[in-house]
C-alpha cells in the first residue's frame, strides 16, 4: 500500500504537532516577503512574455501562409508549437490561478482569461484550482490521480479494464486538451446518468465546453488554412496547426504527470485527513504529493513553472516567476525537517511516471513476485484475475500480497545472513 499512513515506516512519524505547526509559520513567512516584495518587474514579466507569446503565433502563422515550401512548414509548426506551449503553460495556467490578479489590469485577470484550449476557463478553474489543489493526492477525492481513467495508486482498486491503461495514457497524451475538458465535465460519471435526469449545470457546462470546441476547431482548421490558401499553404496550415496542437498536448501532460505521478510521492488516505486540517497539515501534504523537475531557465519557462510544482502547490497564488526564487528555501526547510524533497530531470521523471501507469496496470504486487520460472503460473492467475468475478479477484489478489511477503522476509532473511 502506498498511501502514507499505510507503510510501514511513516515519513512523517518523527515530525510532532508542534513542528507540524512550525513548517506553517515558516512557509508563511516565505509567502509573505514574496507578497511583499511583488512590483513592478514581476509584472513587466508576465506582460513581455504575453507580447512575446503574441508575437510568436502571430509570425508563425504567417511562416505558415507559405507552408508549401517544407523549411517554411517546419519553421511555423515549431514557433506554433512553442507559442502554444507558452500560451497553456506559463500564461493560461498561472493567470487563471490567479497569480497576477494584484495588478489589477483586467487583459490578464483570472476572472476575464480564456485560454487556447478545449476547455473552459470556469471547467478548469473549478475542477483544478478547487478540487485538486485543495485534496491533493487523496485517494477518492482528488480525481487528478489518474483522471478517473487510471490507476496510478496501488490503494486504488484493479480492474481488468486496466490492463490496457498504457495505451489509454498515450491517447490521453495525444488528446490531452479534449481529456481536460471530459474531465472538467466529470463526462464519465454524468453519461451514465439517463439523458432526461441529467442536471441543469452539467447540460450548461457541456454546451460551454462544446462551444469551445468549435471555435477552437474553427480557428486552427478552418479559419487559418482558409486564409492561407491563396498562398498555397492550406493544407501545410492545417497540417501545421494540428502537429502544434498535438506537441503542446503531449508535452502538457508530460509535465503534468511529472508533478503527482512518479515514484515515491506520496498520497494520502482519506479518513485520514481530519476535518478541521490545519494550515501546517496541509502544507505538509502539499510538500510530500508533489515532484519537481530540475533544469535550468528554458525548463522552467517551457512548463510554466510546473518544474517547481512543489512550491506551486506551496503557494498556487504566488507569481510564477518567483517560484526558483522560493525553492532553495523551501528546499533548505525540506532538510531542517528530513523530509523528502522530490526532484529529478525531465527524462528520469517522465519515465518514473510511465512507469507507474504500466506497473499499476497490473494487480498489486503481480509484477513483483512474477519470474522467469514462475511466469506461466503467473499468466494464468493474471487471466483468472481478468476473467473471473471479484470473488476470484479478491483470492487471487490476498495469495500474490502473501506471496510478495513471503519473498520479502526470503530476500531479508539472505541480507542477514550474508552481513
Amino acid at each position: 500500500m502506498t498511501t502514507i499512513t499505510r507503510k510501514p515506516e511513516n515519513p512523517t512519524a518523527h515530525l510532532t504537532e508542534a513542528d507540524i505547526e512550525q513548517i506553517g509559520i515558516e512557509l508563511d513567512a516565505i509567502r509573505q516577503d514574496v507578497i511583499d516584495s511583488r512590483g513592478e518587474k514581476d509584472a513587466a514579466y508576465i506582460r513581455r512574455i504575453v507580447d512575446v507569446q503574441r508575437r510568436l503565433e502571430l509570425g508563425s502563422r504567417a511562416v505558415l501562409l507559405g507552408s508549401a515550401l517544407p523549411p517554411l512548414w517546419v519553421l511555423g509548426t515549431i514557433g506554433l508549437s512553442v507559442a502554444k506551449i507558452l500560451e497553456n503553460m506559463e500564461i493560461g495556467h498561472n493567470v487563471m490561478h490567479g497569480q497576477w490578479d494584484w495588478m489589477r489590469d483586467p487583459k490578464i485577470h483570472s476572472t476575464t482569461w480564456e485560454w487556447d484550449n478545449a476547455s473552459t476557463a470556469d471547467g478548469w478553474k473549478h475542477s483544478h484550482n478547487q478540487i485538486h489543489h485543495t485534496y491533493t493526492n487523496i485517494v477518492g477525492k482528488d480525481n487528478d490521480l489518474g483522471y478517473g481513467i487510471m490507476r496510478v495508486d496501488e490503494d486504488q482498486r484493479w480492474y481488468p479494464a486496466y490492463l490496457a491503461q498504457p495505451l489509454w495514457n498515450f491517447i490521453n497524451a495525444c488528446f490531452f486538451e479534449y481529456g481536460i475538458a471530459a474531465y472538467d465535465l466529470e463526462l464519465g460519471k454524468n453519461l451514465k446518468v439517463p439523458k432526461d435526469k441529467r442536471s441543469e449545470e452539467f447540460k450548461q457546462n457541456l454546451s460551454k465546453t462544446l462551444k469551445k470546441i468549435r471555435k477552437q476547431a474553427t480557428k486552427d482548421y478552418v479559419v487559418h488554412p482558409l486564409v492561407a490558401l491563396p498562398f498555397g499553404g492550406a493544407v501545410g496550415a492545417l497540417a501545421g496547426n494540428f502537429v502544434a496542437n498535438v506537441v503542446r498536448n503531449v508535452w502538457s501532460h508530460s509535465v503534468i504527470m511529472c508533478g503527482h505521478f512518479p515514484e515515491g510521492v506520496e498520497t494520502f488516505e482519506k479518513k485520514a485527513i481530519p476535518d478541521d486540517e490545519t494550515r501546517g497539515e496541509w502544507y505538509v501534504r502539499q510538500m510530500l504529493g508533489s515532484a519537481n523537475i530540475s533544469g535550468g531557465r528554458f525548463t522552467h519557462l517551457m512548463t510554466g513553472n510546473l518544474s517547481h510544482q512543489i512550491e506551486h502547490h506551496l503557494f498556487p497564488d504566488l507569481p510564477s516567476n518567483r517560484y526558483a526564487e522560493v525553492a532553495p528555501k523551501v528546499q533548505a526547510l525540506f532538510e531542517k525537517y528530513d523530509l523528502n524533497y522530490h526532484q529529478a530531470p525531465l527524462p528520469q521523471q517522465v519515465y518514473s511516471a510511465w512507469h507507474k501507469v504500466v506497473r499499476l496496470s497490473l494487480p498489486n504486487d503481480w509484477l513483483a513476485t512474477t519470474t522467469p520460472k514462475n511466469l506461466p503460473a503467473q499468466l494464468k492467475t493474471l487471466w483468472a484475475m481478468s476473467t473471473k468475478g471479484p470473488k476470484v479477484r479478491r483470492a487471487a489478489q490476498a495469495r500474490l500480497t502473501q506471496l510478495a511477503r513471503r519473498q520479502q522476509a526470503e530476500r531479508s532473511e539472505a541480507a542477514a545472513a550474508a552481513a
